[in-house]
């Protein structure tokens, strides 16, 4: 669960990775709309799953679109 005495904003380029995440990207995807490599991808999911206490991608695109009651200020409806 959220706590907001250990709460970590996403970072913008978190927050880019997250945003192509909730459009159905696949890594290969986000790769290559970033130029990044799909390892540096995958860290990005992992801080951000993290961050906002996702399980998994499923539970944070679902986070990210206010569709999860949550308290966390990284998650905007």
């Amino acid at each position: 669960m959220y706590k907001p005495e250990t709460e970590k904003p996403l970072t913008k380029r978190e927050k880019e990775v997250m945003h192509c995440v909730k459009q159905g990207m696949l890594n290969r995807e986000i790769a290559e709309k970033l130029c990044i490599t799909i390892y540096t991808v995958k860290a990005h999911i992992s801080a951000a799953l993290h961050k906002l206490d996702a399980k998994n991608r499923l539970d944070a695109v679902l986070m990210l679109v206010g569709e999860k009651d949550t308290t966390n200020p990284n998650i905007r409806p």
